[in-house]
């Protein structure tokens, strides 16, 4: 492995990757990528299979080191963070102990950590007090997804990585699963997720991290990488005028021509929309939010190639103005 940046100073950064490089053979899985993230944040590395991103969580663990560049937590190395019990991880392998109870289970991980959390704390935090007495090896689906959590946090730890922690789950089990998480999170403790379900990334992580071909795209909250890919859509009938020069209208980022509707996503829609109603192109007026998977599609397209502008999801803020709700 070859180190070639400097030790972060900053003790409030809890994981940090600077120029990270790996390879496997002659493919370049992550090519000097850049991350940090502060103690106390949640945040949710984003991107399309073979992206990287799981090779990104893999050296942040420390289960693999980088041919180039540093990765950090807490300001050492992944395995002495992991060792000390200050990492606690929830991969997408694993399978159900069988004939020991998820309280057995959960004391038994906690005993070989040097500070561990309660077995009573880490069974409330993941939502299992009252199956605790229960058989692992005989829980539903959810039930056995949170037993993994709390396995994870026996440890009593200051970071939690969690890798598509509630792939299969039902609805109702993906909601009790973030609900657990929150109650680790909110205790100040770091997340670093992976999902496929983007909603789950918009709703619960502080930042959203977009990673493509080994390296960080984009970075913010789910609002900002909205904006930053226009962050609003609008669409108007072209009534048999030439699409020509609607790309140049203020705000406008991406065009799409369906038939004789043209679909357009902007960064500022009442300029866009002001702009149109001065050339009398409104016929049929459609203006939407764009959602985080648009932004997704955009910031991780093809070079050379954009994003198309999807239909405008209705904006209920925007038609609802007398009901704030």
């Amino acid at each position: 492995m070859t180190q070639t940046t400097d030790p972060d100073p900053d003790p409030r950064t809890a994981v940090r990757l600077a120029g990270a490089v790996k390879s496997f053979g002659p493919v370049r899985a992550v090519a000097g990528l850049d991350l940090r993230v502060r103690r106390g944040e949640t945040v949710a590395p984003l991107g399309r299979n073979g992206a990287g991103k799981s090779t990104t969580i893999a050296l942040a663990l420390g289960l693999d080191e980088p041919d180039a560049g540093r990765v950090e937590l807490f300001g050492d190395a992944p395995q002495r963070a992991v060792r000390a019990g200050r990492v606690g991880a929830m991969l997408q392998e694993g399978r159900p102990v069988p004939r020991i109870t998820v309280r057995e289970l959960v004391s038994f991980v906690a005993r070989t950590y040097p500070a561990p959390l309660p077995v009573a704390a880490a069974l409330d935090l993941a939502g299992l007090t009252d199956v605790a007495d229960r058989r692992v090896d005989r829980l539903s689906g959810g039930q056995a997804q949170r037993v993994r959590f709390a396995v994870a946090l026996a440890g009593n730890p200051e970071l939690i990585v969690l890798d598509e922690p509630t792939a299969a789950l039902d609805v109702e089990a993906r909601r009790a699963f973030w609900t657990a998480m929150r109650g680790y999170a909110r205790c100040g403790n770091t997340v670093l997720f992976s999902t496929h379900y983007l909603e789950e990334a918009d709703e619960n992580a502080d930042r959203i991290v977009v990673i493509d071909d080994g390296r960080v795209v984009a970075d913010g909250t789910g609002e900002e990488l909205r904006r930053a890919v226009g962050g609003a859509l609008v669409a108007v009938d072209l009534d048999g005028a030439p699409s020509e020069g609607l790309d140049r209208l203020p705000g406008v980022t991406a065009v799409e021509i369906r038939g004789d509707r043209a679909r357009l996503r902007t960064g500022d829609p009442d300029a866009t929309v002001t702009a149109l109603a001065r050339l009398g192109r409104i016929r049929r007026l459609e203006v939407g939010t764009a959602s985080l998977d648009e932004a997704f599609l955009a910031l991780t397209a093809a070079p050379g190639t954009a994003a198309p502008a999807p239909a405008p999801q209705p904006a209920r803020a925007r038609a609802r103005q007398e009901d704030p709700r």
